[in-house]
């Protein structure tokens, strides 16, 4: 069994609860214009050129963004972290990229963190076949579910997809009485205008589930990662997001749900 990935990332404290170990499988079918992880969205390894300068010189360095790896690989590394699953309550999240675009991989790994008593979450876009999910959910203990956008037609102009199979799974998921952290991403003019929020919370209103809302401001930091493979855009044009609007959205939110949070 094998898959790829771009990254694993230990002692994580912002992907579910407890001290956590992030697995980030490479490739995602959105094509969201704030993403900071570009180097998940393509499915196969990539390289890239970056230019690092010591005392006047410049060396050019070849660098590597994705690597393909077995279960049993994977599942090494998330083992090595037991001990402080344990005593934080944490475990591991599988992130993106999109997690279930490898739907047998991810099952794959699910099951043996489940034999072997780890917490699993899965931290998704909810863009994915239907029937696929229904395999993933019961392997899974929480649900990091990523709503950006309300109606369709702003749903594929900035993501380039509908929304309408991402909302289906979002119930699916609710339905099945699973634990669901929504996260929202702030992005100025675009997912934090007041007639969107307001359709977000009348979507999150109507699940069941949900234990907290985690509105995520946007970051421009990921503009030297979109350098690496020569792209260039939004994360050039547009400043870190104002806190204090977030905190705003969060009193918004708040009327609604107990548990609303900046970041995750």
């Amino acid at each position: 069994m094998e898959g790829v990935i771009f990254d694993i990332r230990h002692f994580s404290v912002h992907d579910g609860p407890g001290i956590r170990t992030t697995v980030f499988f490479k490739g995602c079918p959105l094509r969201c214009i704030w993403c900071h992880n570009p180097e998940g969205q393509e499915f196969d390894p990539q390289t890239y050129t970056r230019v690092n300068r010591l005392d006047g010189r410049e060396f050019k360095v070849t660098g590597y963004a994705g690597k393909h790896v077995t279960a049993d690989e994977v599942m090494e590394e998330i083992e090595k972290d037991i001990v402080f699953y344990e005593e934080s309550g944490g475990g591991v999240t599988f992130s993106g990229g999109e997690p279930l675009a490898r739907p047998v991989f991810l099952a794959e790994l699910l099951e043996r963190c489940n034999i072997a008593g780890i917490h699993t979450a899965v931290d998704t876009c909810g863009y994915a076949d239907n029937e696929e999910l229904q395999r993933i959910i019961p392997l899974t203990h929480l649900f990091l579910f990523d709503l950006k956008l309300a109606f369709n037609d702003d749903h594929e102009k900035f993501t380039a997809v509908s929304n309408k199979n991402i909302l289906k799974n979002l119930k699916t998921v609710s339905s099945a009485g699973k634990e669901i952290i929504i996260r929202i991403p702030l992005v100025e003019d675009i997912t934090d205008t007041q007639e969107n929020l307001a359709g977000l919370r009348n979507i999150i209103n109507e699940l069941k589930g949900i234990t907290r809302v985690e509105l995520l401001p946007f970051h421009n930091i990921a503009q030297s990662k979109y350098r690496r493979f020569g792209r260039s855009g939004f994360q050039e044009q547009v400043e870190r997001y104002d806190i204090s609007k977030a905190v705003k959205i969060m009193d918004f939110f708040l009327e609604s749900f107990p548990d609303v949070t900046i970041g995750g």
